[in-house]
């Protein structure tokens, strides 16, 4: 009894214990989002605390310039373009990596990841290189097809770790009732695994409209992202217009985030549904 006492009071020291670390790393991680925040809410000029006091001029700035409403545009074109493209080439390529036995299936499957790996700087002068000679680095063209690469990894993944649950002998029962493999896909697979679809295209879309470092390299100055505008008004001159721009993003992201969660347990709700 006493080495079960002694035994239950070690694992709520090591639960307490556990919880404060996980809290304090959670504060170290959001520690700037929460200094970010109160600041695009200021009602002065500079970034300084204590608050003079609480406006909302900088979201009135940022809605009605003509600095950040151009690249908030190219955002949202480049983003839904590559989220797109990302999500119907990751898509293919997990369908036929999960079901294809293909002899060097673990290699292919390191080089489809290999965007997720390689430093951001790397990828983009890659890019820059490639593109440059063919015209390919002063548009949207570019821009698109350079954020597909860099966001297909992550559909690959999503839609993967979804096929894991799928039950093959659902398409085997389709296939023995007559449809045809397309047929079969659109009726039987995609709407069970539509909900990890559409999470890798929300993660290929947080990637795109996230990303700075290929838009600095590849996109012209008539095609400035909304990343990259953050970057150039940081080195020009600081507003706090920048912190309400970070403060939407912010949202963007958490918005996504629970999007993403909400397809996930969907998922897994038709993961169960669906076995015999």
């Amino acid at each position: 009894m006493a080495g079960a006492v002694s035994t239950t009071r070690g694992q709520r020291v090591s639960r307490v214990i556990l919880w404060i670390v996980t809290i304090a790393a959670l504060l170290f991680l959001i520690a700037p989002i929460l200094a970010i925040i109160p600041l695009s809410f200021s009602a002065g000029s500079f970034m300084t605390y204590p608050l003079p006091g609480l406006s909302l001029r900088w979201y009135r700035d940022f809605w009605t310039s003509e600095f950040w409403l151009p690249a908030l545009q190219n955002s949202a074109i480049v983003g839904i373009c590559a989220a797109g493209l990302a999500t119907t080439l990751g898509t293919l390529a997990a369908i036929g990596l999960w079901s294809a036995r293909l002899p060097g299936r673990a290699l292919i499957v390191t080089v489809l990841l290999l965007p997720m790996m390689v430093p951001d700087i790397v990828t983009a002068v890659g890019v820059y290189f490639a593109f440059a000679p063919i015209g390919l680095t002063n548009g949207y063209a570019g821009l698109i097809l350079a954020h597909t690469a860099l966001a297909t990894p992550f559909v690959v993944v999503t839609v993967l770790a979804t096929l894991a649950g799928f039950d093959r002998t659902l398409l085997r029962a389709a296939a023995s009732l007559g449809a045809a493999p397309f047929f079969a896909f659109r009726k039987v697979m995609l709407p069970l695994i539509l909900p990890g679809v559409l999470s890798g295209a929300l993660f290929a879309f947080a990637i795109s409209f996230d990303e700075v470092v290929v838009a600095l390299l590849v996109a012209g100055p008539a095609y400035r992202t909304l990343p990259r505008q953050m970057f150039s008004g940081i080195n020009d001159n600081i507003s706090l217009t920048i912190t309400a721009v970070a403060t939407m993003l912010i949202a963007t992201s958490i918005v996504i985030l629970l999007g993403v969660a909400m397809l996930r347990r969907r998922a897994g709700a038709l993961a169960r549904k669906a076995q015999p």
